[in-house]
């Protein structure tokens, strides 16, 4: 871990390299020496760590040659100094990182410089690795030793971005690995509350089953003595009252004719 921080401190020290004007005066003599004069100041206030006053001048050296590889590959590294190189939110809009990205991809392309097109893919490798795009890392660096062989520190780089991906896909498999044991462990638990759950029901259904339940036989033959015995009353009275009723025969006394 002690060689990646180190080697990443390297990585940072060689990206913000400056490239001079090597571009011979021609037909456009005027063009060319204003775009010259511009960068060569822009380098010396890049050397004087002066970025920001570095990127106008790389600006104005492309305002008079849009085209200019040397403007726009001194104006991303200008760019990436400014941003400190390890933003990690490079994809936003108007990010400095961003705008450097795409200055370096126009020069990798454009540039008829091999020399140039190598510094430029190996930068955007840098910028690449700084943000943890691995695998984007490894093709740019690859790139920059098709365009130099010669590149050591590239091939250096390469090796570590092989070894940071080949670490951060254990790390991946890991967390899957434990993210796996979690939805297993989850789901042991949720069977054994189930099993809990499943349990207290049966035992509440044994209760309920066991709770003596009301006696409606009996509960029916008592009140249907009730009712026996209310009519037997009922009738008796009844009874009572039909005699009472009736004429009482004379009984008659003394001697016959």
């Amino acid at each position: 871990m002690k060689r990646i921080n180190k080697i990443s401190v390297i990585l940072l020290a060689l990206v913000f390299l400056p490239v001079s004007v090597v571009a011979k005066e021609n037909g456009r003599d005027e063009t060319v020496r204003k775009e010259r004069e511009y960068i060569r100041s822009g380098n010396k206030l890049y050397e004087e760590k002066r970025y920001a006053d570095a990127e106008v001048e790389y600006k104005k050296a492309l305002s008079v040659n849009p085209n200019s590889n040397l403007g726009n590959y001194n104006l991303a590294l200008s760019l990436i100094k400014q941003s400190g190189g390890t933003n990690p939110n490079a994809e936003e809009a108007n990010n400095p990182l961003k705008t450097a990205t795409e200055l370096l991809a126009s020069v990798a392309q454009n540039s008829k410089d091999a020399n140039l097109r190598s510094q430029a893919y190996y930068n955007m490798g840098n910028l690449a690795f700084n943000q943890q795009q691995y695998d984007q890392s490894i093709e740019m660096y690859k790139n920059a030793l098709r365009q130099n062989p010669d590149d050591d520190q590239a091939r250096e780089n390469l090796r570590l971005a092989q070894l940071k991906k080949q670490e951060q896909e254990q790390n991946k498999d890991k967390n899957q690995d434990k993210n796996k044991d979690k939805d297993k462990e989850k789901e042991k638990e949720q069977d054994q509350n189930k099993d809990k759950q499943d349990k207290q029901d049966k035992n509440e259904d044994k209760q309920q089953q066991q709770k003596p339940q009301p006696q409606q036989q009996d509960l029916s033959k008592e009140n249907m003595e009730q009712i026996l015995k209310t009519m037997q009353n009922q009738e008796k009275a009844t009874q009572e009252k039909v005699n009472a009723q009736k004429p009482q025969n004379i009984r008659k006394t003394g001697n016959q004719w």
